[in-house]
């Protein structure tokens, strides 16, 4: 499995290992209004989606084979509550070397739920006072760039917003 937002710092499955790795011709976005998990119909917030073009580092799940039924069960009742990620096999380069395969979700471009080409103010404008059912989307955002840089990742994008949502609620 591939991760590269709350799956990352949050999987909820159990598994063998983890390893950085890298998915080319997807990059990590805020991109998915979020009607569920950080967000509501009323009130969307934003989360990451793999969206076309690019790469995206993120971390690999080695899941043993007699769990995968059940994780797969679990994953696409979690990522896939309003059909708003794709679930795909997809090659990716772990930081071994070796190339893989792993299941992972890609935004659908098609979906009313997609708001690929926000620029940083934007989404700020959307993540800022959203909660869904797991909490605040700020929270969200400081997670994944909080996990992403322990793993030694940069996203310039998502550290933008995380540094302007951090000055705004400085007093």
């Amino acid at each position: 499995m591939f991760g590269y937002g709350s799956l990352m710092w949050r999987p909820g499955f159990d598994h063998e290992e983890t390893r950085r790795a890298r998915l080319f011709g997807y990059h990590r976005a805020l991109c998915v209004r979020s009607f569920v998990h950080r967000g509501t119909p009323e009130r969307p917030g934003l989360v990451l989606g793999l969206d076309r073009g690019g790469s995206c580092h993120g971390v690999a799940f080695r899941i043993k084979p007699e769990n995968r039924d059940v994780v797969t069960a679990y994953l696409r009742e979690r990522e896939l509550v309003t059909q708003v990620y794709l679930e795909t096999l997809r090659t990716i380069r772990l930081d071994t070397g070796h190339h893989v395969r792993a299941m992972t979700y890609v935004v659908d471009r098609a979906h009313h739920q997609y708001a690929g080409g926000l620029t940083a103010d934007d989404a700020l404008l959307r993540v800022r006072g959203a909660r869904g059912q797991s909490g605040p989307n700020e929270e969200y955002v400081f997670n994944t760039v909080t996990h992403l840089n322990t793993l030694g990742i940069r996203d310039p994008h998502l550290e933008a917003i995380l540094h302007r949502i951090r000055a705004e609620n400085r007093p």
